[in-house]
């Protein structure tokens, strides 16, 4: 039988499962329509941004991601001037 854990963590996947696509249908289809009918300078550019996760390992992905959240990374410079910490390092809150 699966206990309390087990449970919040296949309902944890199923929330997350949802959210993200909901979020790639609202988000990706309206950007492959427009990159399977537009002529602009900057479908490649587009085009090999939504490649790239075929293209590269996670690993790779997952560094460049921390790279940009990181403490010193462009977003991170962010979330620090608006006081939300750092992402990828910052300890969950208790309210």
């Amino acid at each position: 039988m699966l206990e309390s854990q087990d449970l919040a963590a296949v309902w944890l996947t199923l929330k997350l499962a949802t959210t993200v696509t909901v979020l790639l249908l609202v988000f990706c289809t309206p950007l492959a329509l427009w990159l399977a009918n537009t002529r602009s300078r900057w479908r490649g550019v587009v085009s090999a941004l939504v490649s790239m996760p075929l293209v590269l390992p996670p690993t790779v992905l997952g560094f460049y991601l921390l790279l940009l959240m990181g403490p010193n990374g462009p977003v991170g410079k962010i979330t620090q001037a608006l006081g939300l910490g750092v992402l990828p390092f910052e300890s969950p809150r208790v309210s």
